[in-house]
């Protein structure tokens, strides 16, 4: 292991931890201005990590105390090894070659699952009503976001994100698969807020109805690493839809030509605004513009409609690639 990929495997989760609260202030922000409201400032959840940190870390008397306490830990690790598996503009990603797209599926199901089993560790009803919901809504979700994997595995014959971030997927294939792809995309365009528990599927925290849910018996240190580990998966699952459906170069936009040391800056720079943009449209403006659903609602809307859509476009691509 190079010194490089070491600073790599440090840097990338901590500057995560930052990407992930700035956007998330950004997120904030853009949708108050929506709604006609001044919002919280940018820095806004910089200070609620700082005052949750600083406050005290209560157990309830009914919980299994070791799941309640360690669920918060699993839930930011996997977080943040998920930046590990996603190349950052043209630089490759650390655990590049280590299962990837793989890897990136099992640890997103696992930051939901550490939420779901600290909800029902928790002894509270509201907790419980909370992490069931958490788990049918992860039942639902999975599979389309699971189809779309398999048909970028059709395509480059490989599970590697830095291997299909290196050549537009758009470029590998025609018109019938330009369509396959577009349903795809969609489909995973859907998937996200589901995916991140915001409006309109953040059904298992829902404060009007269960008060938090499954958060509702979490404080202090506990609910700070659960606070960063939203944010973080947040940034790195709209990073992974930039690097499968818009990898493209600055340089290969605008057909420029920089040195080595200034060509990373300005492609970390234009991959950040890619993801900001993205991250706005996927995720800002659909929990600015919907109602929360029910969660049978959300299930039928996934097994259902999200999901033939996902395996119409798999079959469209698979027709392309044979």
């Amino acid at each position: 292991m190079t010194l490089a990929t070491i600073f790599y495997a440090i840097g990338f989760p901590l500057l995560g931890i930052i990407l992930g609260l700035l956007y998330k202030g950004i997120d904030r922000k853009i949708s108050a201005r929506m709604t006609s409201r001044i919002g919280p400032p940018i820095r806004q959840p910089f200070w609620d990590v700082g005052k949750l940190l600083i406050k005290e870390t209560v157990v309830p008397e009914n919980a299994v105390a070791w799941i309640f306490n360690v669920m918060p830990i699993v839930a930011l690790a996997s977080s943040m090894t998920l930046l590990l598996y996603i190349p950052f503009g043209i630089i490759k990603a650390p655990l590049e070659g280590y299962g990837d797209l793989v890897v990136i599926l099992y640890l997103l199901t696992l930051q939901a699952l550490a939420m779901a089993i600290g909800g029902f560790s928790a002894g509270s009803p509201f907790a419980s009503v909370g992490a069931q919901r958490e788990m049918i809504l992860m039942m639902s979700y999975e599979m389309p976001l699971a189809i779309v994997i398999t048909g970028f595995a059709l395509i480059y014959k490989s599970f590697s994100l830095s291997t299909i971030a290196l050549t537009p997927v758009w470029t590998l294939v025609g018109p019938v698969g330009w369509i396959g792809l577009l349903l795809l995309l969609a489909a995973l365009l859907i998937v996200t807020p589901a995916e991140l528990a915001k409006l309109p599927f953040d059904i298992a925290e829902a404060e009007t109805e269960i008060a938090e849910g499954l958060l509702s018996e979490y404080s202090g240190r506990n609910l700070a690493l659960f606070y960063l580990s939203d944010a973080v998966r947040s940034f790195a699952m709209v990073a992974l839809e930039v690097a499968l459906f818009f990898p493209f170069t600055f340089s290969q936009g605008f057909g420029l030509q920089f040195s080595e040391p200034v060509s990373y800056i300005i492609e970390g720079l234009w991959f950040l605004a890619k993801v900001l943009i993205l991250y706005i449209l996927a995720v800002t403006l659909v929990r600015t513009s919907f109602a929360r659903f029910r969660i049978e609602q959300a299930s039928r809307l996934f097994w259902t409609y999200v999901n033939i859509m996902a395996l119409l476009g798999l079959i469209l691509v698979a027709l392309e690639v044979m």
